[in-house]
């Protein structure tokens, strides 16, 4: 058995992609045989959180406190430099399978009631493959439990091109950045992009820069907003709803020999330390269901 568990390959037209067990993470996607994201082999323990699910939060909770409808909460602490809770809780738990066919899978997981999160979610995911729109991805939970519960979600792909990043244009339209503290914590109203270097909408070179970044007043069109990655002769896309307000950028300087070949953005439907601030939190009142959905392709 390896280490992520369960294999479900899809293919249609020239897309390939594989999802797992573990997390219910997206393990590989190919157009044409060019890998569109940072993968992970079947036996290998992902890293920098490619391809995984982030629920019921996304990114970080200062110190693993949050207090919801007057009842303190503290949820482990999982990035202990930084003492915060990241990336929700389940990324590395098994999901199950519910449908496979030849360009689509589906998978859930049952979140229970734990310390620091006594709530309870159903949680799906389905990956569809088309061979003009290439990825789909639908995200979605469900309150099964009987108290109202805080939610957010994202997911964390890292858009290739086969290129050092640093040889590669990024295009990606929001208006502002959320500045953070030394802990990667909000630390006050989101920042205007004009002017500074996490302006992209020019499409330049991407260079150096190294930024680990939460974006929101996203560019939509047509109900979508986009980040597009180019370099040697190749474009990927990705789109997300607007189901997500915000959108994380993050280099992967630290991915060993493959660090600075793949730009990580992750649709999120809520900002760093949501749980604590309440900025486009959902609270999923018992019986409510949430669902947004994105998707990637090769253009």
């Amino acid at each position: 058995m390896m280490l992520s568990g369960n294999q479900y390959e899809i293919a249609a037209g020239g897309y390939r992609a594989a999802a797992t067990e573990q997390g219910g993470s997206l393990r590989e996607l190919t157009h044409e045989g060019a890998p569109l994201v940072i993968g992970f082999a079947p036996d290998e323990v992902v890293d920098g959180a490619a391809g995984q699910i982030l629920a019921p939060w996304p990114n970080r909770i200062a110190h693993g406190t949050y207090v919801f409808e007057g009842v303190e909460q503290h949820t482990p602490i999982t990035e202990p430099d930084r003492d915060c809770a990241i990336h929700g809780l389940v990324r590395w738990e098994p999901w199950t399978v519910t449908e496979h066919e030849a360009d689509r899978v589906t998978l859930v997981h049952r979140l229970l009631g734990r310390p620091g999160y006594p709530y309870r979610l159903d949680l799906s995911v389905t990956y569809s493959l088309d061979a003009r729109t290439g990825l789909t991805v639908r995200l979605g939970a469900a309150n099964a439990g009987t108290r109202n519960a805080p939610y957010g979600q994202s997911a964390h792909p890292y858009l290739t091109v086969g290129r050092p990043l640093d040889e590669c244009t990024v295009t990606f339209g929001a208006s502002h950045y959320q500045p953070v503290n030394e802990r990667l914590i909000p630390s006050g109203a989101p920042v205007p992009v004009a002017g500074t270097r996490y302006d992209l909408s020019s499409g330049g070179v991407f260079g150096a820069r190294r930024i680990d970044t939460a974006y929101t007043g996203l560019e939509f069109a047509d109900g979508r907003a986009w980040v597009g990655l180019s370099g040697g002769g190749r474009t990927v896309g990705l789109w997300a709803d607007d189901g997500h307000p915000w959108l994380q950028l993050y280099t992967a300087d630290h991915m060993g020999e493959r660090a600075r070949t793949g730009l990580a953005a992750e649709p999120m439907t809520c900002p760093p330390n949501a749980f604590n601030t309440g900025v486009d939190l959902i609270t999923l009142k018992p019986g409510d269901a949430f669902a947004s959905s994105w998707g990637i392709i090769s253009l």
